[in-house]
């Protein structure tokens, strides 16, 4: 069995005597691992994040199976070294990956989610929010969207404010007001993405994906949130960038 394709690294651990055993998440394959030999020339290739042209081959599909070629091309984690909160939002979303989907199978919606938000992490000003957005499309790819279309009191599309932590779905000011204490607050730019960003948009949109992600995904799996996941809020709050 063998494919080629693009992918972004998603990590890298030691595997006998130098040997890796890399992950890679590609658009069309999905979560594979496989072995590489360890090398100076292969360390700076497996940075997470990092978007490589693979190969994987393996004599029976069952088995770990190595990567031949494995070239780099998007060299995304090298151009943000200097930046510890984009670093740290990687690091996030690539843990996200990895603790959520199942191996070797594709999910070509989230790898172009995912794609996009690395693309934008240089962008310093407008990668939480986009982050953000990216959390609950892992949710829609994995079975488990939201429904932020209409409100489900009225069937309403515009106005709406809140969402139901139970349900997932929407709920017009008008309708949900009356339980605004047991609601999440919707920021407006999760259903319009040209609503301008107000203070405190991202922490609630953070505050919704989180939510959802930990008992949907990771609960029934015995797990928490990632650590990673907690460091990236943790940086952007004392940042002031939620």
């Amino acid at each position: 069995m063998e494919w080629v394709d693009n992918a972004i690294v998603l990590g890298a651990r030691p595997f006998g005597e130098g040997k890796l055993v890399a992950e890679v998440f590609s658009r069309e394959h999905g979560r594979f691992g496989g072995v590489v030999h360890a090398g100076r020339k292969s360390q700076p290739i497996l940075q997470s994040g990092n978007v490589v042209h693979a190969g994987w081959k393996a004599r029976l599909s069952e088995q770990l199976g190595f990567f031949s070629p494995l070239e780099m091309l998007e060299p995304h984690a090298t151009r943000l070294l200097d930046d510890a909160a984009a670093l740290a939002g990687l690091s996030s979303a690539v843990s996200l990956v990895r603790g959520a989907t199942a191996e070797r199978q594709a999910y070509p919606q989230l790898y172009d989610a995912l794609i996009v938000l690395i693309e934008a992490m240089p962008e310093h000003e407008i990668w939480p929010a986009i982050y953000a957005r990216f959390e609950l499309g892992l949710l829609s790819a994995l079975g488990y969207g939201l429904d932020l279309t209409r409100c489900a009191v009225t069937g309403e599309t515009e106005n709406l404010a809140w969402i139901s932590p139970r349900t997932g779905r929407a709920a017009t000011y008008e309708a949900g007001a009356p339980h605004k204490d047991v609601l999440f607050r919707l920021p407006p730019f999760l259903v319009n993405s040209e609503a301008e960003l107000e203070s405190g948009d991202v922490a609630d949109a953070f505050a919704i994906a989180g939510y959802f992600i930990e008992r949907r995904l990771f609960d029934q799996k015995g797990e928490g949130l990632p650590e990673a996941r907690r460091r990236l809020i943790e940086r952007l709050g004392f940042a002031g960038r939620l």
